[in-house]
């Protein structure tokens, strides 16, 4: 798996980095086919002081990518709020992914006693 953590008018404090890390931890766990992932922390000259910290991530799996953005005042909570959607999507990935249609027990063959 690849990590790509960059920040766009921000310097990436070990600390942030740290932060995003335990945070991916969580969506890693749920589904572990995870090709790439770059995370992109931005920090824009807005009006409105609420969407100033910007959080994004473009997560690569085999066949889909799953991109996610979100913003807020403060850029932990902007991370909280990514991480909690990604994870939501990737899940969804994952049950699209998984065959749910199993053979059921009366169709299985007995063999003859």
């Amino acid at each position: 798996m690849n990590l790509t953590i960059s920040g766009h008018h921000l310097e990436v404090t070990p600390a942030l980095r740290e932060y995003v890390l335990t945070k991916l931890d969580r969506v890693t766990r749920h589904f572990d086919q995870v090709v790439d992932i770059n995370v992109l922390l931005t920090v824009e000259k807005q009006k409105e002081k609420e969407r100033r910290q910007r959080a994004e991530v473009t997560l690569h799996v085999k066949g889909r990518d799953i991109f996610v953005e979100q913003s807020n005042e403060d850029l932990y909570a902007a991370i909280d709020q990514l991480m909690d959607k990604l994870d939501r999507q990737v899940c969804r990935h994952k049950d699209r992914v998984q065959d749910h249609h199993h053979t059921s027990a009366k169709r299985l063959e007995m063999p003859a006693p």
